[in-house]
């Protein structure tokens, strides 16, 4: 059993229209990953295609299905021993999904697809229908959620509720108030939350990377650079996640009133 998760993030500037280039940076950050006996490796949003696509044409091209694509299948092979998730331009029969496809020990384990689009997304991507998975690696369990999920709290709320112990995030963030939310992210839910951004621009959008690793009680454990690319990473101990007690009576799920939240989910 893990004592210690060795927590990994990829930082990199995806090419949009390079699906070669792209393939390279992976390939580099599994060979970290393994220097490093990283855990779990996280990368970005769209890493395997770029994220400003000038048309939903060239998104296609763009694209590729899970888990038989060659992104995918560079990701399975990284995986020995360990999760990688990353976010992948993913092509099914019905249309386009923005997705984080997760592997480990060789294979894949799930795919979530993006249930809330941002901005432009909606002219090249259909929404997820599913609730954010969460998975077990070892004793721990970790759950998954893409970008713009991140100014909805239920998604995260959902994840906690679920038994997640990390929420991994693949991101492309261009809006300046991601980092700051995911702190209170982690505290309302008593949840590491690991964002992986992406950093460089493309075609008019500027990506401000510093991706980060916070704690349960909203400490941030790792943070990288504005421009920084490559492999940073930091030891958790995911079972600091399983203590909801915000005083000594006061427990943080516990203490919910459901009835009074109906509005929630209202259309």
């Amino acid at each position: 059993m893990l004592s210690v998760l060795r927590i990994g993030i990829g930082q990199t500037d995806p090419v949009v229209g390079d699906p070669d280039a792209n393939l390279l940076m992976l390939r580099k950050l599994i060979r970290e990953a393994d220097a490093n006996r990283i855990d779990v490796l996280v990368l970005p949003e769209l890493a395997n295609s770029g994220y400003a696509f000038e048309s939903r044409e060239e998104a296609v091209t763009l694209s590729e299905t899970i888990p038989e694509g060659a992104y995918c299948k560079e990701m399975a092979k990284g995986s020995s021993g360990r999760v990688v998730v990353a976010g992948v331009c993913e092509r099914t029969s019905e249309g386009l999904y923005n997705s984080a496809p997760l592997f480990m020990n060789g294979r894949h384990v799930l795919t979530y697809r993006k249930v809330h689009l941002f901005n432009r997304e909606k002219e090249v991507f259909l929404p997820g229908e599913s609730e954010p998975p969460v998975f077990e690696f070892g004793e721990y369990r970790l759950g998954l959620m893409i970008c713009w999920d991140w100014i909805f709290p239920e998604m995260a709320r959902i994840l906690a509720l679920k038994g997640a112990q990390v929420i991994l995030h693949p991101a492309n963030l261009v809006l300046p108030y991601c980092h700051r939310a995911m702190v209170t992210r982690s505290i309302e839910n008593r949840v590491f939350t690991v964002t992986a951004n992406r950093v460089g621009e493309e075609r008019g959008l500027s990506f401000y990377g510093e991706s980060q690793v916070v704690a349960p009680n909203g400490e941030v454990l790792l943070k990288m650079g504005g421009s920084d690319t490559g492999l940073a990473w930091v030891d958790i101990d995911p079972a600091r996640a399983d203590d909801k007690m915000m005083t000594e009576r006061n427990h943080l799920l516990n203490d919910r009133r459901p009835r009074l939240y109906r509005r929630l989910v209202e259309d």
